[in-house]
């Protein structure tokens, strides 16, 4: 375990400067051209390579050094923030090397994320497996939690340019700590290559193979659809009506959600059937999702936000650790990457509609005047942000749908977890 938690403070450090980024980048060009649309692409680049080229990723941490392989998906990354550095300049906005740096920064994240999975399994028991996950989660939590507070604190006395210092600094904590962890394990021995195509086919065999892993992919896939329209659409909602550094603390607050039903797993791991908690887990995402889009009160919306991510990690770690014991650990590199294309292409798609949808059709419809005005706006109020707020209802609602409709399904529930 003490191997394990070198390896995972590196990255939650990775993971806030990373965050800090993100946000930075979507509020700089939300300022800068007012549109939700460029907002998305943003933030579609900045997933896609990594989610189309991770069948790769997973083959390499199968066939190589999956600890070398995070070093070099760590390093590499920073160049595309460097790159968005060197052409950010105060007065003179260009949004071409903001996509081209995000985009080559995600390409190396390919690298790491299915070898970071898979060396979970290789440093940990099956007892472990929960509360790893939990701790997990925390890394990935620290983008929303800390760094929108962070990121909004600095923009507040500097520009962007800082928070992208900061985010390539980060970089050689991470890739020292990892390396420290490398050179305390044994080194992998080299298998026989079967081809890229062949172990990508080996992986994806694996899942269409059992049954309820293939029911936890279809359900994931639709979870990350929806949480793709949370992820972009938040943020603009709220900056409608507020500033950046209102937008990056209440997304911080919120996020306080999200750390506490991780240590929750973390410390205490998950009592009770894993299936009965995912489903359970998963509709009150979706109701607290639709909440989040009904009333123009920060503070309404704000701790609909906060219960939303309290619940995400139980979901998250349920279907985690039921695929991680489904799976050999010869096959998990391949299997993570295979996995993450099929439910992140989800989030891509979301990605894709969601600024479409909001710039083109939402927000003209609950605009003053709008088709919906008289009816839904009603409710939920007219005017800039009200689109947004109703795109997240119908997300959520679709969300209750999804898990309901697959969660309840007969391999899932037979996974057995010691």
């Amino acid at each position: 375990m003490k191997k394990f938690m070198l390896l995972w403070i590196g990255e939650l450090i990775s993971s806030i400067g990373s965050g800090m980024t993100a946000f930075a980048l979507s509020i700089y060009v939300y300022q800068m051209t007012g549109s939700v649309s460029y907002v998305s692409l943003i933030t579609l680049l900045a997933y896609m390579p990594t989610i189309l080229l991770s069948p790769v990723g997973g083959v390499l941490a199968d066939r190589y050094d999956r600890r070398l392989l995070m070093i070099a998906g760590d390093g590499c990354s920073a160049l595309g923030l460097l790159y968005i550095l060197w052409n950010i300049h105060p007065d003179d906005f260009h949004l071409l090397p903001i996509l081209a740096g995000v985009t080559f920064n995600a390409v190396f994240v390919a690298l790491l994320e299915p070898s970071y999975k898979a060396t979970v399994t290789d440093l940990l028991s099956e007892e472990e497996f929960a509360k790893a996950s939990g701790m997990v989660q925390m890394t990935g939590n620290a983008r929303y939690l800390i760094s929108p507070a962070l990121a909004g604190l600095l923009l507040g006395i500097a520009d962007i340019r800082l928070i992208l210092v900061i985010d390539i600094c980060t970089v050689f904590v991470t890739v020292l700590t990892t390396a420290i962890v490398r050179k305390t394990i044994s080194k992998p021995i080299p298998k026989e290559n079967q081809g890229f195509a062949a172990e990508m086919k080996t992986g994806f065999h694996a899942i269409m193979e059992n049954k309820g892993v293939l029911s936890l992919v279809v359900i994931m896939a639709f979870v990350c659809f929806f949480i793709g329209f949370v992820q972009t659409l938040t943020g603009p909602m709220i900056l409608a009506v507020n500033d950046a550094r209102t937008v990056g603390i209440m997304e911080s607050v919120c996020a306080i959600g999200m750390l506490v039903g991780s240590i929750w797993i973390g410390f205490v791991g998950i009592k009770g059937k894993y299936p009965v908690v995912l489903c359970m887990a998963g509709i009150l995402n979706g109701l607290f999702m639709a909440l989040a889009g009904v009333s123009t009160s920060l503070l309404f919306t704000g701790s609909s936000i906060f219960l939303f991510f309290l619940s995400l990690p139980f979901m998250n770690t349920c279907a985690d650790v039921m695929v991680r014991v489904s799976i050999p650990n010869e096959m998990q590199g391949r299997v993570w990457g295979m996995i993450s294309l099929l439910t992140q292409s989800g989030t891509v798609l979301a990605y894709v509609l969601c600024g479409v949808l909001a710039d083109y059709i939402f927000e003209p419809m609950m605009a003053e005047g709008g088709i919906l005005a008289g009816s839904i706006g009603r409710v939920i109020g007219t005017g800039e942000g009200r689109g947004i707020g109703l795109m997240l209802i119908l997300s959520g609602i679709g969300m209750m749908l999804a898990v309901l409709v697959t969660g309840r399904n007969k391999a899932v529930r037979s996974i057995e977890i010691s």
